[in-house]
């Protein structure tokens, strides 16, 4: 009887191995065969990945570079030129909430800002953030500063700082500001007088 039990036990214990043995076989075959499939998923999600990186880079170079352009054409008054930073059928909101719809109306207005209160003015904006919402959208954030606006009166008002805020968009390869807006930060404050005690 003890030995029909110890065959019995070393019968299942072989049986254990053996289901041990046909499991690993079988984990062996599945990740052999799937590896094959994963390793060239992975590396296309890498190179997609070091890709969409690069395009990123070259995107946000661009996209400075159009503010950029912005900025110079607006100092050298040139309203053609800073209409031509625009999309065709792009929307500007300035400071005081002007709008001008469409390249055409946006080279109208700045015409006739240079030819009045901004006809001395500079204006620098520098690129803070940049967010893509898709490989031809993007929003970007810049920090404004405009000298040399003049008053009614003709005098010069101190410089003006703000945010500019436009929506990109890329047509053709190119980008352009589909979307402009800019608001002025209130000038600072003077410190309140110390209360006697």
């Amino acid at each position: 009887m003890a030995y029909d039990s110890a065959a019995k036990y070393h019968s299942e214990s072989r049986s254990t191995d053996k289901r041990a043995e046909d499991v690993m076989r079988i984990s062996n075959v599945i990740a052999f065969s799937v590896m094959p499939l994963l390793i060239p998923a992975f590396w296309v999600g890498r190179t997609s990945a070091q890709m969409n990186a690069k395009a990123s880079d070259t995107d946000s170079a661009a996209i400075k570079q159009v503010c950029a352009d912005f900025s110079e054409s607006f100092s050298h008054h040139n309203a053609h030129a800073v209409a031509m930073t625009f999309a065709e059928d792009a929307d500007f909101t300035n400071m005081r909430g002007n709008h001008s719809h469409g390249r055409t109306d946006i080279e109208k207005w700045f015409a006739g800002l240079f030819r009045g209160v901004l006809k001395d003015s500079l204006r620098t904006d520098t690129v803070r953030s940049i967010r893509f919402f898709s490989p031809d959208l993007a929003a970007a954030d810049a920090d404004t500063i405009i000298t040399g606006t003049k008053a009614a009166d003709g005098s010069e008002i101190p410089p003006r700082k703000g945010l500019m805020v436009v929506l990109m968009t890329k047509q053709n390869g190119r980008w352009f500001i589909g979307t402009f807006h800019e608001s002025e930060y209130p000038p600072p404050r003077e410190p309140a007088p110390a209360l006697a005690r």
